[in-house]
């Protein structure tokens, strides 16, 4: 619910989103980093998360399809935090981009792409497990 809660809702109100701390202000990442974090919502929003979802739902049933849904959850879990991490370090010294949380976020972004391989494995070795005949 959280990740829904701050990916979501930064489409529709960003600075809630801030205000709850789902959300970096415009002070400290610009209004590029601003658009850039209202893309992935919204990326998230109609790709991802049902993607996750329909994944879980799949699973549950013992579904094939729930199988590709959650391999291609897991692989978009792995590329978002690469994405995000290496863009945040690029931007560093970028005139008017005050972030200050590298330690924070390269230790949670590095954790989320590690639990995304780790799916990717974990699927792949119990593939024949997970599918009900």
């Amino acid at each position: 619910m959280m990740y829904l809660s701050g990916q979501t809702m930064a489409i529709i109100n960003y600075d809630f989103t801030v205000s709850t701390g789902l959300q970096e202000s415009i002070t400290d990442i610009t209004g590029v980093g601003v658009a850039y974090n209202k893309g992935f919502g919204l990326g998230d929003t109609v790709f991802y998360i049902p993607l996750f979802i329909a994944g879980i739902i799949g699973l549950i049933r013992g579904k094939i399809w729930g199988i590709y849904s959650m391999f291609g959850a897991m692989a978009v879990t792995v590329y978002w935090p690469i994405v995000c991490l290496s863009a945040l370090f690029y931007a560093k010294n970028t005139p008017g981009f005050n972030f200050n949380s590298y330690t924070e976020y390269s230790v949670l972004l590095s954790l989320i792409a590690l639990y995304g391989l780790w799916g990717l494995w974990f699927l792949y070795r119990n593939k024949d497990n997970l599918i009900c005949q």
